[in-house]
């Protein structure tokens, strides 16, 4: 069991990751406003490395990259978004994310690549196993949950 001051780290670590999302988001919100696609989907790829943990904030990446995808008309790079909105779900639900992965079409969706140097920090302590883990746990209290009073 996780004493309060572990959790107190991961709670903020966790909170610290989030933050460097959402600046990455805004960065790319702002290249995009200036017209530098360029820049605004390199901003994304940082922020999917980011978000990746979250199912919420791994599609908010993928959602604006599609939406960028689709400005430039950039057929190849929608088709690939769409699979992966599609696909992050079930991804998520057995926390078979791809560690450093960035997101983009011309990436294979379940291709670990390495961490920016930058970002490493965000990721110290961080395991996929403890995240699959966590998650097998949290279906196995809600199949439960829903076993007892639903069923029952």
């Amino acid at each position: 069991m996780m004493g309060a001051t572990r959790i107190m780290e991961v709670l903020i670590v966790a909170l610290e990751v989030k933050a460097a999302f959402r600046r990455e988001m805004a960065a790319a919100e702002s290249a995009e406003i200036q017209g530098d696609m360029a820049l605004a989907k390199s901003h994304l790829e940082r922020a999917h490395i980011l978000g990746q943990r979250w199912f919420l904030a791994h599609m908010e990446s993928h959602f604006h990259m599609l939406r960028i995808a689709m400005k430039e008309s950039d057929n190849k790079e929608v088709r690939g978004q769409i699979v992966r909105l599609i696909g992050a779900a079930p991804f998520h639900i057995v926390g078979w994310l791809p560690v450093g992965n960035t997101g983009g079409a011309d990436i294979s969706p379940t291709l670990p690549m390495p961490i920016p140097s930058d970002l490493q920090p965000y990721f110290a302590g961080y395991s996929l196993h403890k995240g699959m883990v966590a998650r097998g746990v949290l279906i196995a209290l809600i199949v439960a949950a829903y076993c007892l009073f639903a069923i029952g």
